[in-house]
């Protein structure tokens, strides 16, 4: 299947999904303490996706139940909300997507749950980081691989965590999923130019043990083997038409963090 380009008109719909998935994930982060469940904080997404003007594309999605993955600890991704507690000390990931005008959004954070355990807070910073690295890397007129080698280069510099092999980052558009496929490993210059009109979501998912996997019985939840605990981060960006880049799902369009790393963002969406 060929890779999607938009115009200006559809990124500016992305645009909305974008910030309204960025909306919906900052109010779950201020509801995650312990003692609320993970059906909870998907009620409040699903609440504030509604009230936003948009539809969740996660739910019902091959059959999935909830309105966001809420995946805990060696879940690194798929968790379905349930009646389980969040609990002190616990690494909460959340996966979120939204439709506008037929478009989507889609991202994801990490978080741990005081009291922090260094170690935990270190890996997530990592992993973001990593995110940013890999989109800065995201230039126009170079290549699909040079994202997966930036965030690779990045993790490994950081010290031994595990990459996972059988996800990564994807194509977005008129739907969620979409061609490319994004490793989050492996050499640069390889597979698609990148040009104007991509919109791609960059995904790292790292652990402090193995990037061995496997799912749960209900047929979504992605755990680390060796029960290791894990850190999933993702935003959407695409290549507007002046040639540089525009983080749909953040606040700011990327300027601070893409900015820090010398990249500077288009001025052609806010």
């Amino acid at each position: 299947m060929a890779i999607q380009i938009k115009n200006l008109a559809q990124l500016e719909s992305m645009r909305k999904a974008g910030l309204l998935v960025r909306e919906t994930l900052d109010l779950v982060k201020e509801n995650i303490k312990p003692g609320i469940t993970t059906s909870a904080l998907d009620a409040i997404a699903e609440a504030n996706i509604r009230r936003g003007g948009g539809k969740s594309n996660f739910k019902g999605y091959h059959g999935f139940s909830g309105t966001i993955c809420t995946s805990i600890n060696e879940e690194i991704v798929h968790g379905i909300p349930s009646d389980r507690m969040i609990m002190s000390g616990d690494v909460v990931s959340i996966d979120c997507g939204a439709i506008i005008e037929g478009w989507h959004g889609d991202a994801a954070f990490s978080v741990v749950v005081d009291p922090i355990d260094p170690a935990d807070q270190e890996m997530l910073d990592v992993c973001e980081a990593s995110m940013w690295h890999g989109i800065a890397a995201g230039k126009c007129g170079g290549k699909l691989t040079d994202m997966s080698f930036a965030i690779e280069q990045y993790i490994i510099s950081q010290g031994k965590y595990g990459i996972l092999r059988e996800y990564g980052g994807h194509g977005i558009g008129s739907e969620m999923h979409q061609e490319p496929h994004i490793l989050n490993f492996g050499k640069a210059g390889n597979g698609p130019e990148i040009i104007i009109g991509m919109a791609l979501a960059i995904e790292p998912m790292i652990t402090r043990g193995t990037d061995k996997t496997k799912v749960l019985s209900d047929d979504w939840t992605v755990v680390t083997t060796d029960k290791s605990r894990s850190a999933h981060f993702e935003n959407s960006f695409a290549i507007l038409p002046d040639g540089k880049p525009f983080v749909l799902t953040a606040h700011d369009g990327g300027k601070a963090e893409l900015g820090a790393l010398g990249v500077e963002i288009s001025s052609l969406l806010s």
